[in-house]
């Protein structure tokens, strides 16, 4: 059977090229992912005050935890389904595309209706409380009960993008993003709905996004499709997929600790506007961070593909492209927040005309954006080095760094130097973490590579001939 023309491309194109042309559309669609949580937060502070920043940074590993299962579902079925291509087993990669869409409604149900019968104890438990609790949530209601929309849009896209199609999966962010931003303007400025008016613009506009990507799985040209035969749930697709994407899934729970300790920490030195400001400068580094994500993702086909056909020396030079990509990136967000901290801050906030509270938010935020950002630039190939690891499938030793990084390193300093350094101890805390997970994860790159890897560069590729045909179903 002949190979399907974007399969071919993984192969043979050259590596630079092919790794810009997956990974630009990924970039502006993790971009687009981004800009919705910049949208909201910019238009919730200028309109709604910052108590209402607080609750949204007080509410967000709620959030985090939440997206931390849906990533689980939609970033193993992606990785299973580059390599299942590149092996040209076609029915288990059209298995898997079934797989991602019932278990992502069925996961989407699950972890965002369930807990709404106890949302108010579940914010008292994150921190939430006072002032901060009416916005809270009214925010995070809107957002539990549109999960499964959410949920299903976001690994569908993801399962897009890895089946060949970057610019498809691109486009589908780019529209749900100016959904979002006209919807935001209406529901917010115009109609002052608040935070309901927030939450609902995310949702119409992953509505919208869901609808584009179904269309797309639906068509006969695409390489896998929805078709008969490909929903009933196997016992160990299921396993491998949960396993994939367990990563990923970690790392974002890890976070979500990360944030109430974040949030502890601060609040004890600065009240509410302590994790207000978090807030503000989380989501300042998430631009940045979800960028190399697209970098990451533009990686993951090409790496797991090549992985399958047995190319090795094609998944090296794919693994150094993204890094220097990605330190290109960290290192823009680094000149940013170094030098124009108070100007990025301002994107939130009213002017210094404003209250006492928004004084105090724009100060905490102005200087925690300047040290958090020292040991940026680094972090590019970081993010790069664990998600490598989960692209070629092997998800323990991803495991491992991305829990570095957010928790092992992390944790034990947000306990310790606060105590010696108050607020400014809660920001360097951060820089430290970097540094040594980075310098954990360059030696672990470099072990895996000239032990590991090496030894099988120049093994022949397998080819159509040399392994049974998988045709589609």
């Amino acid at each position: 059977m002949q190979k399907d023309a974007k399969l071919v491309e993984l192969e043979s194109k050259p590596i630079a090229r092919l790794l810009t042309q997956y990974s630009l559309p990924a970039i502006v669609g993790m971009a687009a992912m981004s800009v919705y949580n910049l949208v909201d937060a910019m238009y919730i502070g200028k309109c709604c005050g910052p108590y209402a920043i607080a609750a949204m940074a007080l509410a967000f590993p709620i959030t985090n935890l939440m997206v931390a299962v849906g990533a689980m579902v939609g970033l193993g079925c992606s990785s299973l389904a580059s390599i299942s291509l590149g092996q040209q087993d076609f029915n288990r990669a059209f298995r898997i595309l079934g797989h991602c869409l019932v278990v992502s409604i069925i996961s989407g149900i699950l972890i965002g209706w369930l807990p709404v019968v106890a949302l108010e104890p579940l914010l008292s438990l994150f921190g939430v409380s006072g002032q901060t609790m009416e916005p809270a949530y009214d925010f995070m209601l809107v957002l539990m009960l549109g999960f499964p929309i959410t949920g299903t849009f976001m690994n569908l896209n993801h399962l897009m993008r890895a089946s060949g199609y970057p610019r498809q999966a691109m486009v589908s962010l780019l529209i749900s993003l100016v959904v979002n931003i006209g919807c935001a303007h209406l529901f917010i400025y115009i109609l002052d709905w608040g935070m309901i008016g927030a939450g609902l613009a995310i949702i119409a506009a992953q509505v919208v996004g869901l609808v584009w990507v179904m269309v797309h799985f639906m068509r006969r040209s695409s390489v896998i499709r929805f078709c008969s035969g490909i929903y009933k749930i196997s016992g160990p697709i299921l396993r491998r997929i949960c396993m994939v994407g367990l990563p990923p899934c970690l790392l974002n729970a890890c976070g979500c600790l990360v944030v109430v300790a974040y949030n502890y920490a601060l609040r004890n030195c600065e009240g509410d506007m302590g994790p207000g400001a978090f807030g503000i400068i989380n989501r300042v580094i998430f631009f940045f961070v979800m960028i190399t994500m697209g970098i990451t993702q533009g990686m993951q086909p090409i790496a797991g593909y090549n992985l399958g056909m047995g190319n090795y020396g094609r998944v090296k030079r794919v693994l150094l492209y993204a890094m220097i990509a990605a330190t290109g990136i960290t290192t823009l967000g680094w000149v940013l927040m170094e030098f124009f901290p108070r100007e990025m801050v301002l994107l939130f906030v009213n002017d210094e005309s404003a209250d006492a509270a928004t004084l105090q938010l724009i100060d905490v935020s102005t200087t925690g954006t300047r040290i958090m950002a020292l040991a940026f630039p680094i972090i590019g190939s970081q993010i790069v080095i664990g998600n490598f690891f989960q692209a070629i499938g092997r998800p323990v030793m991803s495991i491992f760094l991305n829990l570095t990084r957010q928790f092992l390193f992390l944790i034990p300093c947000l306990l310790i130097l606060p105590g010696y350094f108050g607020t400014n101890g809660v920001w360097f805390s951060q820089v430290a973490a970097d540094i040594l997970s980075a310098t954990l994860g360059f030696s672990v790159i470099y072990l895996f590579l000239t032990r590991i890897l090496v030894k099988k560069t120049y093994k022949t590729p397998i080819h159509d001939s040399d392994s049974p045909a998988h045709r589609h179903p």
